[in-house]
């Protein structure tokens, strides 16, 4: 496949480092976004497309990266749509974080056309999209995924396949739960600390090398106490993942009350004014509880 010409959608704080990687590559990309300028993959060699209709007439494989499940619906079997653009042999891959049952509404659709689709949400937020080493986690049909894992590896150091359309989204709800809740559990535990005067870089000096360390302890610790909540991952996107994430359980039967606390702790920030902070900024609940910042 390192012949065949992709089509981006999708440039956002996620997307557009992807495509920069994919570009690095020597990809042949054609790119479109409804909303996000362009200049910067253009000047790197990217092609602009007009329309999603206009980027699927020019791809032989197309990506897109948005926000949730409505965006990708719509770009995908929208007026103007890929699915109006579609030349025969294409394959679709949808590296948006939605609804399992979304990837496959989208799925079917695009088999009655004859085009395979693979649901392939990716974690690592967007410090490991500029590098290349997201992890990406992928539903769809085996040999599909074979085609196209090397573009994907481009992007990420870790491409697992994880089963049939729509377990990619699985995996992802089963990761964000598990990330919301070390960042809070870290969170507390940090507060804590700080409340009874003891500094958040000894305390985690002294247990990251423990059963407690965690690659989001790793990453959030040093943002929480320097105060810096720029998003690599915002709160009000963590939202869309956690609800995904509840709808999905509760349409399974699958009780998950953990995650129904932590959804109102963000929910509760986002009231506070912080759903474009990064989700590090979960730190700032607890804080405001026990009136203590947690910094260096």
């Amino acid at each position: 496949m390192s012949e065949s010409k992709i089509g981006f959608i999708g440039l956002g704080i996620m997307g557009r480092p992807m495509v920069k990687n994919l570009l690095k590559a020597g990809h042949k990309l054609v790119v479109y976004d409804k909303f996000a300028a362009l200049d910067d993959v253009i000047a790197l060699g990217a092609e602009k497309a007009s329309s999603n209709k206009e980027l699927a007439s020019k791809s032989d494989i197309i990506i897109t990266m948005l926000p949730n499940s409505p965006h990708v619906k719509e770009a995908i079997l929208g007026k103007d749509g890929v699915i109006e653009g579609l030349k025969s042999g294409t394959i679709v891959v949808d590296m948006s974080s939605i609804a399992p049952s979304a990837s496959q509404e989208v799925g079917q659709a695009l088999k009655a056309k004859g085009i395979p689709f693979l649901d392939a949400p990716v974690s690592g937020g967007e410090p490991k999209a500029i590098d290349g080493t997201l992890a990406i986690m992928v539903g769809g049909e085996k040999a599909i995924y074979e085609k196209v894992k090397p573009i994907l590896e481009k992007m990420g150091s870790s491409v697992v396949h994880v089963g049939d359309l729509g377990a990619g989204n699985v995996a992802k709800l089963a990761n964000q739960i598990v990330v919301a809740l070390n960042i809070a559990a870290v969170s507390e535990a940090f507060t804590l600390a700080a409340k009874a005067g003891v500094k958040g870089e000894q305390v985690f000096d002294a247990i990251k090398g423990g059963l407690a360390g965690s690659t989001v302890m790793n990453a959030k610790i040093p943002m929480i106490l320097d105060g810096n909540f720029n998003p690599g991952f915002r709160i009000e996107l963590h939202i869309k993942d956690l609800q995904n994430a509840l709808d999905t359980a509760h349409e399974l039967g699958v009780p998950i009350p953990l995650t129904a606390s932590i959804m109102e702790t963000l929910q509760a920030l986002k009231v506070d004014g912080f759903a474009a902070n990064d989700h590090s900024a979960i730190i700032r609940y607890y804080e405001k509880l026990a009136k203590i910042e947690v910094r260096k």
